[in-house]
């Protein structure tokens, strides 16, 4: 998955057995109040671009898979079968598409965690309620 990569409109993510996802979903509003790209930045710098090994995943992958994991209050490796099955899922995760096999093990959750520790996860956590608090304003 690209390192910078941006959320589709909602309206084009691709499911290849057909129909669309509902804009109502908890899913797809959740995805749209969490400040994506601000978190971003803040993350990508932990990154040098030596050119070596795997490029990291994008935070939202990161975060979001450890959000949905709390949210859904299941294991790493439920919440790897919950991403894999679901595409509002790998929706809010910001892939452009449905894809059938899981994005990620359920070890990558121990690096996501370490990754993003937990004063940072706490910032976003802040930063998430904050406007969730605004929006409904």
């Amino acid at each position: 998955m690209p390192k910078n990569i941006h959320q589709p409109e909602f309206e084009d993510f691709y499911i290849p057995f057909g129909g669309k996802l509902k804009s109502d979903n908890r899913w797809v509003k959740l995805a749209k109040m969490i400040p994506w790209e601000e978190f971003e930045e803040s993350y990508a710098k932990n990154f040098a671009e030596s050119g070596q090994g795997a490029p990291a995943y994008p935070v939202r992958v990161a975060l979001g898979a450890l959000i949905l994991k709390e949210k859904l209050k299941v294991s790493d490796q439920e919440a790897v079968c919950q991403i894999e099955e679901n595409p509002y899922l790998q929706y809010f995760l910001g892939f452009p598409e449905y894809q059938e096999k899981a994005p990620f093990d359920s070890l990558m959750y121990v690096l996501f965690r370490k990754r993003l520790g937990e004063e940072v996860l706490a910032h976003y956590n802040e930063c998430i309620v904050q406007k969730v608090l605004e929006d409904q304003k």
